[in-house]
């Protein structure tokens, strides 16, 4: 018989780790937490979400809370997880891309349409950056941006078209300061809905979260909330229920030609995110429906693409000027608009 005294083992302090911080707009109606989160986070479902907010992984003002509590204006919200976040070393990855030059001070690399640029939750490979940490040793990282080596700048996943790298960290902060000062030259190719009335305009707008949806932009004229953005636009061709226009950027907020092309009335052709998947405008009958349900199938994202990039090159003092051609998708979405307006 085992006369031993049994052991006492206390439980485990389990270490939780943060991994999202939010404050509650102060404009945000009540709303049932896991509504919410869902809303905030790429790729969380609701029922991960529910399960996290009953497993005690997520805080409201540093307290737990239930799964019905209504989220208020000035709520500070976190999610505590027991695993670190993922760290900030990017992988090199062997993956193809498409540099339109390259000296030993930068690179211009042209982004395909469905690329994410950097790491980041939800797409920690198949990046840009990971192919460029492929192909380029110690490449250079703006303080406060770690894991994004080379990014001077970005654009959508779904948006193709030109980025600017820097190899050097003097480069980098010298096409920062173009930026900065709205010097870099940036033209995009935009099919938007509808006819426009001017053959030009600009918009200018400051560009900020929504208060309904975190993912997505909006345009406050009143300056209220948001950055200051502004943005040129010219119509190059109508096609009666399309146009496509050329949209330079004068500063470069978040979705800042979505949001902008959206609060004008005419959002992209296929973008999701602002209501341009569905037919904003022609007839009602089944032909043109199939039309246009045939072209979001052949370009299944917004219709956007960074053509054109000009700045000044950082050490030699030269001028310089990239251009791409339309990527396969969109010219054959913009062919299959001008076949429909000559022969309807």
């Amino acid at each position: 018989m085992n006369t031993q005294p049994e052991e006492e083992f206390e439980e485990e302090e389990v270490e939780l780790y943060e991994h999202y911080k939010l404050t509650v707009d102060k404009g945000q109606t009540l709303v049932r937490i896991d509504r919410f989160l869902t809303e905030k986070i790429a790729n969380a479902t609701r029922s991960k979400i529910q399960y996290a907010i009953e497993s005690g992984y997520v805080q409201v003002n540093g307290q737990t809370v239930k799964v019905s509590y209504k989220i208020k204006p000035g709520d500070e919200l976190k999610i505590m997880l027991e695993k670190p976040p993922r760290d900030t070393e990017v992988y090199p990855e062997d993956i193809p891309l498409d540099f339109v030059y390259e000296d030993q001070y930068l690179l211009v690399v042209n982004k395909p349409a469905g690329m994410v640029v950097h790491p980041a939750h939800g797409n920690w490979s198949g990046t840009l950056v990971n192919g460029l940490v492929h192909h380029f040793q110690n490449l250079p990282e703006m303080k406060g941006n770690e894991g994004r080596p080379g990014l001077v700048h970005r654009i959508d996943k779904d948006t193709s078209g030109l980025l600017v790298i820097a190899k050097a960290e003097e480069v980098m902060t010298h096409l920062a300061k173009q930026f900065f000062h709205h010097t870099i030259e940036r033209t995009y190719l935009a099919l938007v809905w509808g006819e426009l009335e001017e053959e030009s305009g600009t918009i200018t707008g400051h560009v900020g979260r929504s208060a309904k949806n975190r993912k997505v932009m909006d345009v406050y004229p009143d300056g209220s909330q948001g950055k200051h953005a502004v943005t040129h636009w010219k119509v190059l061709k109508r096609l009666r229920y399309v146009t496509l226009v050329q949209c330079n950027l004068e500063t470069g907020r978040t979705h800042q030609i979505r949001a902008h092309m959206k609060y004008l009335g005419h959002p992209l052709f296929n973008d999701a995110m602002y209501g341009g998947d569905k037919i904003r405008k022609g007839t009602q009958f089944s032909k043109y429906k199939s039309f246009v349900q045939n072209c979001f199938e052949l370009m299944p994202r917004q219709a956007l693409h960074a053509k054109s990039l000009g700045f000044i090159h950082p050490i030699s003092g030269e001028k310089l000027f990239f251009e791409c051609d339309l990527p396969e998708d969109f010219r054959t979405v913009l062919e299959r608009w001008e076949n429909y307006v000559n022969f309807e």
